[in-house]
């Protein structure tokens, strides 16, 4: 083979060992790499480049290919694309971008979309000089005259906070440094709510409140969340009355509310936190409707309770509970409610008019679709803006009035280049028969004219984590490999809520492994149908995905030829043990408390740092970055040095660290498809060696 070739002519680099021991329950861990947790040693930088300059020089023969897929991927993109316009409070808002440029512009136009445009911030000009830039969390006030924004320098997910005067243009010297990027105003157009982040953990913590004018060492502490398992935010509710502070953690929600014409009154707690209740709240005319999981509502259930009356004991049931229909969201107008479902792991819409009569589901036929409520700020409207989209259909933003039936086709991104049509590309939804008998419901999409004879290349993908359910999506990029002869499928696995919450429920904690076992089921039912086989197969996930994929590699190694780890989280036991690190704390409903021997012990058995072992890996591609603030560079590094050391195989093994970015990667839309060209080419390349 001729990577193998490659690797005896190239070294990679040799992390050195200096043993750590740690110690829990009378378990010895030891970890012979634990000294790259030092972003600040320059030893630990000078590896991280030595990793890279390795992957450079393997791929080497690869860079020209990787420019191809870039040119390739970036020509299907629409350059100077726009999203729809939406308005709000007598300005449509709209996002777009410039032919040749990496960032939107933000821009306005009062009352009419024939009015002059008013660009109230080119993000191009503003990530000038910044090797990683990102703006978020941008709020209008009342009077439409102020913008609050944050603005990310680093990949971190640190935001300084600024404002400016849409009107004159000029951006105030209020300047809030180290907070999470979010802010509300209140309805005076001068106090402004915001959270901030501990500096260390970065959990969301604390709510403040800052008048326009003053300096920011004078903003008053509104709200801080003592429990550290907890996470803190601050927005308006949809009619706009009620300032909302949600204290959040995996399973307990509690809520705040205050008049937003009141800002410098008592925030009143809604329902008091009571471990296992989850419930969100929304306001129309007189009452509060609240989604929760009140009553074992498993799958949730839509409750009313009066404006006066916010405590659970006054909660009236609206939408009962089903066994078989999650109640995901919920959508409010004047004249009807929007419920978002999900049912045998599909999306549905249900239209309920306030009066009562003719409810109705919107129609949708493909069974590898997604389809979502988007943009509807608007109270007072007959129109429900919603997306669709398929992985052969891409993404159209459709403009349905609920009275009428009638549809708009406001938008469908374009796939420029003339070359893409849907009717080239087959869907399919299979069902995987898992170790413990559950049907795993797996979508994929490919060429027509593909034959089940095992010889096909098949990118397997998943998540499997927090309850996130992972809809079957268009990618243009995606294309790529499509005509070349891959399927693409995406696992719905349990851990995600794509078949109801009993779906994530069976996939966390001490449930865990039916994660990792139901992505071997579907690797393995994906060979037997002759979709693949282990000399084609490859696996794809990021994050929490990046732990199942370092699962799967200790587990099942011999089902797939290459394996695409994206920021993964490998270190469970280190990570989870130290309460210092991002996130950690607010996990231990996810993964469970490490300091519980029952949980320790379970996480020991499948952290994938702590089980690797002496035995053949797949190739392997393996991305970080330095400044991610989720999962910590050192746990891929690690992870790597320990493989290189153990593994008996001569497969490939990249780490692949971005030494300017963190969790998300690359912040320009056009950067981002240079680091979907490595992975494409990791993949083709194995492929073409295969062949």
């Amino acid at each position: 083979m001729k990577a193998q070739q490659m690797t005896e002519k190239i070294q990679p680099p040799v992390a050195k060992i200096i043993p750590t021991q740690f110690e829990k329950f009378g378990d010895v861990r030891v970890d012979d790499y634990f000294w790259l947790n030092d972003r600040e040693n320059p030893e630990v930088i000078d590896y991280l480049n030595k990793e890279n300059e390795y992957y450079q020089e393997m791929t080497a023969h690869t860079k020209d290919f990787q420019k191809d897929l870039y040119e390739e991927m970036k020509a299907r993109i629409k350059e100077d694309d726009e999203s729809v316009p939406y308005l709000y409070n007598g300005y449509y808002y709209i996002t777009r971008f410039e032919k040749g440029k990496d960032y939107s512009i933000y821009s306005r136009k009062k009352e009419s979309l024939s009015a002059k445009e008013e660009i109230m911030f080119d993000c191009n000009e503003l990530a000038k000089g910044h090797k990683y830039f990102k703006l978020s969390g941008l709020s209008i006030s009342v009077d439409n005259q102020y913008a609050t924004f944050a603005l990310d320098l680093v990949g971190r997910r640190i935001y300084t906070l600024h404002v400016k005067n849409l009107f004159t243009g000029e951006i105030l010297a209020d300047k809030i440094e180290n907070v999470t990027g979010s802010s509300t105003w209140a309805n005076d157009n001068k106090t402004i709510f915001y959270t901030k982040q501990d500096e260390k953990t970065l959990r969301s913590d604390s709510v403040l409140k800052h008048k326009l004018g003053e300096e920011s060492s004078k903003d008053e502490l509104v709200y801080f969340e003592k429990d550290d398992t907890f996470d803190v935010g601050v927005g308006k509710e949809k009619s706009k009355k009620y300032i909302l502070i949600s204290s959040s953690s995996t399973m307990t929600t509690e809520f705040r509310t205050l008049l937003a014409d009141n800002p410098d009154g008592k925030f009143k707690v809604f329902q008091k936190r009571k471990r296992g209740l989850e419930y969100s709240i929304s306001f129309y005319k007189d009452s509060f409707y609240v989604l929760t999981n009140k009553d074992k509502a498993t799958n949730f259930k839509l409750m009313k309770t009066p404006e006066g009356a916010t405590s659970k004991e006054s909660w009236q049931d609206l939408i009962p509970h089903r066994e078989d229909v999650l109640l995901e969201d919920i959508d409010i107008f004047k004249d009807f409610l929007v419920v978002s479902e999900r049912s045998n792991g599909l999306n549905k819409i249900r239209i309920m008019p306030w009066n009562g009569k003719d409810e109705y589901y919107l129609p949708f036929e493909s069974e590898t679709y997604t389809a979502y409520t988007t943009t509807n700020v608007d109270f007072d409207t007959d129109i429900l803006r919603y997306g669709y989209q398929s992985m052969a259909t891409p993404a159209s933003v459709i403009d349905f009035n609920m009275k009428t039936k009638e549809k708009e086709i406001k938008k469908e991104q374009q796939v420029v280049g003339g070359k893409f049509d849907k009717n080239n590309y087959t869907e399919e939804r299979v069902w995987a028969t898992a170790t413990d008998g559950t049907q795993v419901p797996i979508s994929m999409v490919y060429r027509k004219g593909i034959q089940k004879d095992g010889k096909n290349p098949l990118l397997l993908y998943a998540y499997g984590s927090y309850g996130h359910s992972m809809d079957a999506y268009f990618s243009s990029t995606r294309l790529s490999l499509l005509d070349r002869g891959f399927i693409y499928a995406i696992a719905h696995i349990r851990g995600g809520e794509d078949l109801g919450r009993k779906w994530y429920e069976d996939g966390k904690l001490l449930k865990k492994k039916n994660t990792f076992t139901d992505f071997i089921d579907c690797s393995k039912h994906v060979i037997a149908q002759k979709y693949t086989s282990p000399e084609h197969l490859y696996a794809e996930g990021g994050s929490a995905g990046g732990l199942l994929m370092g699962v799967i590699v200790n587990t099942a190694p011999q089902l797939y030829n290459g394996v695409i780890a994206q920021v993964p989280f490998v270190d469970v036991m280190t990570t989870m043990l130290d309460d210092t690190i991002p996130l950690t704390t607010g996990e231990y409903d996810e993964w469970g408390n490490p300091n519980v021997k029952k949980y320790y012990d379970y996480m020991r058995s499948y952290s994938p740092y702590d089980n690797v072992k002496e035995q053949n890996y797949p190739n392997m591609y393996v991305s970080t970055g330095l400044h991610d603030s989720q999962v910590q560079y050192w746990e891929p590094a690690k992870w790597v040095a320990k493989l290189r050391k153990t593994k008996k195989d001569t497969n490939v093994l990249y780490l692949d660290t971005n030494m300017d970015a963190g969790h998300g990667g690359a912040s320009g839309r056009f950067e981002a498809l240079k680091e979907l060209s490595k992975e494409f080419s990791f993949l083709l390349d194995l492929e073409k060696i295969n062949k």
